[in-house]
């Protein structure tokens, strides 16, 4: 789909590769293949001329994800690129000629693309790459290049960390030496506190320091990065009273802070302020501008900011607003300009006036013996009857039914425990989550999956 999309009419790969090519481009005989130089320079001549390029010319078209959605053609403009790289160089990481990047991350993300071949192109850093499927093989490979060649920037999604924490042995701490390690980066998903305490201890022995962790946030729409925790601090975690967060959209600190029961709080990471040049704004549903500790749109402004999506103008439309200003799609709220991301707004769940986010459910289900990190899915669904209801899908290892219906029973209890809602159990055979290309869970995708009956098969709650 991508292939007919984009409207692409050269394929360019190597050699090795042009064979996969030309299968994936099947069907659309206007697509030239190209494989090597030979190929290239044989291709007939268009007889254009040169000119210098402009800062509206589009540099590329970067696809999304997918996580929420189809992926679309992101249009990045000379102008966006250059001012994004510039940014993150100059104020985001604080580039040098010191400094040594390591990426595990795919080329067609925009963490790896800009972050880790673009920006590092244009700031004359060396770059260490490991391929993204010997990464997911073999974690520790990361930390190992990072030991071997003295990283000093290297970022991952939360998940990156939570891999290498487990398959960490106790006595693993001598085997790497990461204190060159100076901008451990997190970014691409939901940044989850207890993860990177787990991978900080883990790795203290490796001479691993929390205070290089710099959470960030960013999009493809906006090229890449929009803003950055201080260096040098680690993360900061900010504690707000789990009632008022889900029933008034209020953010604030539980009565008591410190003292206040773990159930009765939420903990949300940081994502640092936005780089100059780059304006971000909190907004409601109305487009009023909303006060610290008030959660609702994230909005931003910026020349980093996507020309539009490729052959969308209605979607284009809907994003881009007259005043120039991305709707990025997410939630969040602010405290001291400091921005807190609280989740996708296609993702959340509205339970009886209750807001309710997925990755709560998530991350209490799969702390539950027998399951991953990954393994769980939760999402809503308004049947005709009108009444909402809480679908939770888990991909389950166990085939003993007696260890299912077990298993079943502590994730509706979990369930209940964490967000006081009923729900329905799905538990779904390894591996049919799907993914992104980017590696994250995309419950757009396990919500169709489920309602065109590919878990029909699976065993659900009893009726």
């Amino acid at each position: 789909m991508l292939r007919k999309s984009s409207s692409a009419s050269l394929g360019v790969a190597s050699t090795e590769l042009l064979g996969d090519l030309v299968a994936a481009a099947e069907g659309v005989p206007s697509i030239k293949m190209v494989g090597s130089p030979a190929d290239f320079y044989a291709m007939p001549s268009e007889g254009g001329e040169l000119r210098p390029l402009g800062h509206g010319d589009m540099c590329y078209i970067q696809y999304s994800s997918g996580s929420t959605r189809f992926p679309r053609g992101i249009m990045i403009s000379q102008r966006s690129i250059v001012s994004n790289c510039r940014a993150i160089i100059l104020h985001g990481l604080k580039m040098g000629p010191e400094d040594r990047c390591v990426s595990w991350l795919p080329l067609y993300h925009d963490m790896g693309l800009v972050g880790f071949f673009i920006t590092p192109l244009m700031s004359q850093i060396s770059t260490d790459y490991i391929a993204t499927s010997d990464f997911a093989r073999r974690p520790l490979l990361w930390l190992k290049v990072i030991s071997e060649n003295s990283g000093t920037i290297s970022y991952s999604p939360t998940f990156g960390f939570d891999l290498c924490a487990r398959r960490a042995s106790n006595g693993v701490g001598s085997d790497y030496d990461l204190s060159s390690w100076r901008v451990a980066g997190i970014g691409a998903e939901m940044i989850r506190a207890d993860v990177l305490d787990r991978f900080a201890e883990k790795f203290a022995p490796s001479k691993f320091r929390r205070t290089a962790f710099v959470p960030s946030y960013g999009l493809a729409e906006s090229t890449l990065a929009v803003s950055f925790a201080p260096l040098n601090e680690g993360y900061q975690v900010d504690r707000v009273d789990k009632k008022q967060y889900s029933t008034t959209g209020l953010a604030v600190p539980p009565k008591g802070n410190g003292s206040a029961p773990k159930s009765d709080v939420r903990e949300f990471v940081h994502c640092g302020v936005p780089m100059p040049g780059h304006s971000l704004e909190i907004r409601d549903d109305d487009g009023n501008i909303l006060g610290e500790r008030r959660i609702g749109r994230v909005l931003i402004k910026s020349a980093s900011v996507m020309a539009g999506y490729f052959t969308d103008k209605e979607t284009t439309e809907r994003v881009l607003l007259g005043d120039g200003w991305l709707e990025t799609g997410d939630l969040g709220y602010l405290v001291d300009n400091s921005l807190i991301i609280t989740g996708r707004a296609k993702d959340l769940i509205i339970f009886n006036g209750r807001n309710i986010w997925p990755q709560d459910i998530e991350w209490a289900v799969d702390r539950l013996e027998g399951l991953r990190r990954g393994d769980v899915a939760a999402f809503s669904l308004t049947p005709p009857s009108g009444s909402e209801t809480v679908v939770v899908v888990v991909q389950c290892r166990v085939s003993d039914q007696e260890q299912r219906d077990r298993l079943r029973t502590e994730i509706r209890s979990t369930v209940r425990r964490t967000v006081g809602v009923d729900c329905e159990v799905v538990l779904a055979p390894t591996r049919s989550l799907p993914l992104t290309s980017s590696g994250k869970l995309s419950r757009t995708w396990t919500r169709e999956n489920y309602l065109s009956g590919k878990y029909a098969d699976a065993i659900r709650d009893p009726e």
